[in-house]
């Protein structure tokens, strides 16, 4: 082939690769920046939004507060688990919480049984909370893989809630002794 002829294949090969760049930066741009748990603290750096919760089936949502006897912190919102099916499943399978700020657990009775990871590929920490709201005791959960024998955690007294979050998410909340859970019908 001759310089001239080749000239336009040239030029199209240039102008497929531009194209093909531009494409390739459009679908990348609509990735998520972090696809992981939020920050344990809640906050966002400056100027990003928090993630968009997206509704986990077979889940409600519920808002809920953290707080002192005196005042609550600001409105969170969580996956609840309150069936049968729901309690038993948790975060099962999960690689994160879809935007929430965690998962409560709610049982009509007071109760001492305790959680396991099995089948739950993330690290999580966990709050215990009595039918007033009152913290009962926190511990740390290791992932377990689909098998038999996963270590259980339990409470360091009987608890009506439970709270799972990413591990570091309960300093981010501020739970420590003292602090007290306050839930609300659905998320604002």
């Amino acid at each position: 082939m001759t310089t001239r002829r080749l000239r336009p294949v040239l030029w199209a090969a240039a102008g497929v690769l531009v194209l093909a760049l531009l494409a390739f930066l459009a679908v990348g741009a609509n990735s998520p920046a972090d696809p992981s748990l939020a920050p344990p603290d809640g906050t966002e750096p400056a100027g990003e939004a928090r993630p968009t919760r997206v509704p986990v089936e077979g889940f409600g949502e519920i808002g809920f507060g953290l707080g002192g006897t005196d005042q609550v912190a600001a409105e969170r919102c969580a996956l609840l688990a309150e069936t049968g099916v729901q309690l038993q499943r948790g975060l099962m399978g999960r690689r994160d919480l879809s935007g929430y700020d965690g998962m409560i657990f709610r049982f009509g009775f007071d109760t001492t049984s305790p959680f396991y990871m099995r089948n739950v590929p993330i690290p999580l920490e966990i709050a215990w909370f009595g039918s007033d709201g009152a913290l009962v005791s926190t511990a740390e959960m290791a992932p377990c893989p689909d098998l038999d024998g996963c270590p259980t955690y339990g409470p360091a007294a009987p608890y009506r809630y439970a709270l799972e979050v990413g591990t570091g998410g309960l300093e981010g909340l501020g739970v420590d002794a003292g602090t007290v859970l306050v839930l609300r019908d659905g998320c604002g």
